[in-house]
C-alpha cells in the first residue's frame, strides 16, 4: 500500500501533505552548481536528495519536469553584489576563455553526477544562455516601483517591496530588526541600502563577462537567473523549488522577492532544502583546509582520507542520514557505510540464490509497506534503510532454510527490494555493474568450474590451490551441497 508523500515545507516550517497542482506533472526547480570548480560533498548532498525526491515522484507515477540550472555567470567572489566573478577569475588566473572554464567543470560535474547515479534533470538551463529574459524580469520589476537604477546598475528596492509585501519570509528574518543590527552603507555603494540587492551590475573595464541592457553594458546579478528560468520552463506557478539551506537567504529570499514583485506570487508551493556536510563539526569550507571533492573521494588522493571510496559508498553514506539533518564526514563514517553498503549487496545478490518452499514464514507485505510509509514521510531514508537491513537478516535466513517463501512471496519480495534499493534509493551493486566487472565475474565463473570439475574427479589438490588462490587474491568459496557460491572480499 502507498502513502501520501508529505514534505517539510521550509516556508512554512512544517510538514505537508504534498498535492500537485496538476497531477500528475510536477514542476520541480533546484538549484546547480557554480562550474568553477570540481563538486564536492556539499554538491552530491544537494543533488542526490533532489534525485531521491525525483526518483520518489516518479516511482508513485508522476511525471515530473525537473530543472536543475548551471550558474555560469553572476556568482561573485564576496557576496552577491560586490567582487569578482568566479568563472572570471579562474579564466582570468587560467588564462581560458570564461566559457571554457564553465564548460571544463560542468563535464566534470555530469561526470561526478553520474558516477554517483544521480539522474540529469528534464532540463538543464544556463545562466548566460538566458539573458534576455532576465533583462524582462528586471524590466518588469522596474515598472511595478520594486527597483532603481543607479550609475547603470539596476538594484531590488526591499523597503519599497516589504511595504507590500513580507520580506523574509522564507527565512524568517523580520526587516526591522535587520536594519537595527545593520552598518551603514557610508557612501561606498550605489546602493540606497544594504538590503538591496543587484539586479543588473554594470561591467568595470576589466569585467570579462558582459552583455548589453537598457541600462549598461553588465551582467545580471545571481538571484536573477533562478527567478528568470524557473518562470520559462516551469511557468509563474510551480511545486517544488529545491536547495541547499545555505541558498534559504539571501538566494532564495531574493528570488521569492523577485518573482512577486514580478509576477504576485512567490512561485513555488514548497520550499525543500538539505542540511551541510559538516567535517569534524565544521562547515567544509576551503579557507578551513578541510574541502575535499569528489574526485578526491574516489581516487583517495587527499591528506584527510585514510583510501579511496566508492561513488555508491558516498551516496549511501548520504543516504544514511535525514537530508534535514546535518551530516557529519569522517573516515570511520565512511568506512562503515562501505561495510553497510558490501552487506546489503551481498543480501541482494542471495535473492537469486534463495530456493522457493511450500509456505510462507514471513510476510512480504510488511516489508513493503514499511519502506514505502517511511519514503512517503518526507523521503526518511534512515528509516527506509533500517527497515531493509531488519530484511538482510531475514534474506539471509531464507538463504540458510531457516525461513521460507513461497515462489511467488519470493518473487514479490524481489521485485520491492529492486525498487527500493535500486529504483528509489539509487544504489547500484559495484560488482555487478560496469564491462570490466562483467568479464571478472566470467573468469571467476569459469575457473570455479573447472574446480567442480576437479573435485567431480577427486583431484582434490588441484580443486584446493583453485580455491586458495582465489582467496589470496580476494575471492571468497562457499562450497555447498548443491554447488558453490563466491564473492568479492573488498
Amino acid at each position: 500500500m502507498e502513502s501520501p508523500l508529505t514534505l517539510y515545507n521550509t516556508m512554512h516550517r512544517r510538514k505537508e501533505l504534498f498535492e500537485p497542482l496538476a497531477p500528475p506533472l510536477v514542476g520541480m526547480y533546484v538549484c546547480g552548481p557554480t562550474v568553477y570548480g570540481d563538486a564536492h560533498l556539499g554538491h552530491a548532498r544537494s543533488a542526490i536528495t533532489f534525485d531521491l525526491l525525483f526518483r520518489t515522484l516518479r516511482h508513485w507515477g508522476y511525471k515530473v519536469r525537473y530543472v536543475r540550472n548551471i550558474t555560469d555567470v553572476g556568482h561573485l567572489e564576496h557576496d552577491a553584489d560586490e567582487g569578482e566573478d568566479k568563472i572570471a577569475k579562474k579564466a582570468r588566473l587560467e588564462e581560458l576563455e570564461p566559457m571554457e572554464v564553465a564548460q571544463h567543470y560542468t563535464n566534470r560535474y555530469h561526470e561526478a553526477m553520474h558516477q554517483l547515479n544521480v539522474l540529469p534533470p528534464s532540463i538543464e538551463p544556463r545562466a548566460s544562455g538566458h539573458i534576455i529574459e532576465q533583462i524582462e524580469v528586471v524590466e518588469r520589476i522596474l515598472a511595478g516601483g520594486f527597483a532603481y537604477e543607479e550609475n547603470g546598475s539596476v538594484y531590488f528596492d526591499v523597503e519599497a517591496y516589504n511595504k507590500k509585501h513580507e520580506y523574509g519570509i522564507l527565512s524568517g528574518r523580520v526587516l526591522d530588526e535587520m536594519q537595527t543590527n545593520s552598518r551603514q552603507l557610508g557612501g561606498q555603494s550605489d546602493k540606497r541600502s544594504p538590503f538591496d540587492f543587484a539586479l543588473w551590475k554594470k561591467a568595470s573595464p576589466e569585467h570579462i563577462m558582459r552583455w548589453p541592457s537598457p541600462w549598461s553594458v553588465g551582467f545580471p546579478g545571481w538571484h536573477l537567473e533562478c527567478s528568470a528560468m524557473s518562470l520559462k520552463y516551469l511557468g509563474q506557478t510551480f511545486d517544488i523549488h529545491g536547495g541547499g539551506m545555505d541558498l534559504i537567504f539571501p538566494h532564495h529570499e531574493g528570488e521569492i522577492a523577485q518573482n512577486t514583485a514580478c509576477c504576485g506570487s512567490a512561485s513555488a508551493r514548497y520550499w525543500v532544502h538539505n542540511n551541510m556536510i559538516t567535517i569534524g563539526g565544521q562547515k567544509m569550507a576551503k579557507s578551513l583546509g578541510n574541502f575535499i571533492t569528489l574526485q578526491q573521494l574516489f581516487t583517495g588522493d587527499h591528506p584527510m582520507l585514510e583510501q579511496a571510496y566508492w561513488p555508491m559508498t558516498i551516496r549511501f553514506f548520504i543516504l544514511q542520514a535525514h537530508y534535514r539533518s546535518t551530516l557529519d564526514f569522517s573516515n570511520e563514517a565512511l568506512q562503515a557505510a562501505e561495510k553497510g553498503f558490501e552487506r546489503l549487496m551481498k543480501a541482494v545478490r542471495l535473492l537469486d540464490k534463495i530456493t522457493p518452499g511450500t509456505e510462507s514464514t514471513v510476510r512480504v507485505a510488511d516489508f513493503d509497506e514499511q519502506w514505502r510509509k517511511a519514503m512517503a514521510d518526507d523521503l526518511n531514508s534512515p528509516i527506509a534503510i533500517s527497515v531493509l537491513f531488519d530484511w538482510v537478516r531475514i534474506i539471509n535466513q531464507l538463504y540458510d532454510g531457516h525461513q521460507t517463501l513461497t515462489a511467488s512471496d519470493l518473487e514479490a519480495l524481489k521485485k520491492s527490494v529492486s525498487e527500493l534499493v535500486f529504483d528509489v534509493l539509487g544504489l547500484q551493486d559495484e560488482q555487478q555493474s560496469g564491462g570490466d566487472r562483467e568479464r571478472v565475474s566470467g573468469l571467476i565463473e569459469m575457473i570455479l568450474s573447472v574446480r567442480q570439475q576437479a573435485k567431480a574427479n577427486r583431484d582434490w589438490s588441484t580443486s584446493d590451490r583453485i580455491r586458495d588462490e582465489l582467496t589470496r587474491l580476494g575471492v571468497v568459496v562457499k562450497d555447498k551441497k548443491d554447488g558453490v557460491d563466491w564473492e568479492l572480499d573488498l
